[in-house]
Order: structure tokens, then sequence, then C-alpha cells
């Protein structure tokens, strides 16, 4: 099976051994992503938000690189460290997601992988 990758270049990639996102066959998926800049720091620490729609960001232009958008997306998980962030992460997602409507699954974590981050989104798309 043909598979294509998409890098953004963080140390994570190269540490942990992953790629933001992958794509075999029909189905591309993007693995956890929190809201980072080029420098990998954590963006808008506290603002669940801000740091959903970043990462939704990051998310979207992912898929693009790998032929997919977000109208191709069938599911997607959202990690947040307070649930009761979860209006303002669920308003950010509708934002991206409102007409597609994918499967969604939130859930509280006890952390991420970056201190400031709050909210971390992975997404599963189909594609002909």
């Amino acid at each position: 099976m043909d598979r294509q990758r998409v890098s953004t270049g963080t140390e994570w990639e190269s540490q942990v051994g992953y790629s933001r996102a992958v794509r075999a066959g029909d189905t591309v998926r993007v693995a956890g992503t929190i809201a980072t800049d080029d420098d990998g720091e954590v963006v808008a620490p506290g603002q669940p938000y801000e740091q959903t729609k970043h990462a939704l960001a990051i998310v979207t232009d992912a898929l693009d690189d790998l032929g997919a958008s977000a109208d191709d997306v069938v599911a997607t998980r959202m990690y947040v460290t307070e649930m009761a962030h979860q209006t303002d992460v669920g308003r950010a997602h509708e934002e991206v997601f409102g007409d597609v409507r994918p499967a969604a699954t939130m859930v509280e974590v006890s952390g991420l992988a970056a201190e400031g981050a709050i909210v971390e989104v992975e997404a599963e798309a189909r594609v002909d």
C-alpha cells in the first residue's frame, strides 16, 4: 500500500518516531496536535478556544498536504485538561466541522505533551 507522510518538523516527531499525518490508501490520519508555533512553543497558554483554533489549523494544513480537506473528516478526538473548556473547544470545532459533523469524542486528560497546552486534537479523513 502506498503511504504518504507529512511532517511539521517539530523535535517531537523525530524523538518519538511519528508523522504529523499519514495517508494510506483512502485514509488520512492526523496525529494528536497541540497549538504550537514554528519554534515549538505553545500558542495562547490557558486559552482553550484559541488553542483549539490553532491546533485545527495545523490539522487542516496536514490534511491539505495529503489531498484531503476538512470536508473529508469522518472522526475527531479532542483531549482537554479540563472538561470545563468543552464549550470553547466545541465552538472552535464547530467552526471548522459544523457542516461536516464527523463522529467526535472529547476526553478529559490529566496533562498533555507541553506545559501550557490544554487542548489536543486528532482527526481521521476518508478520500476518494
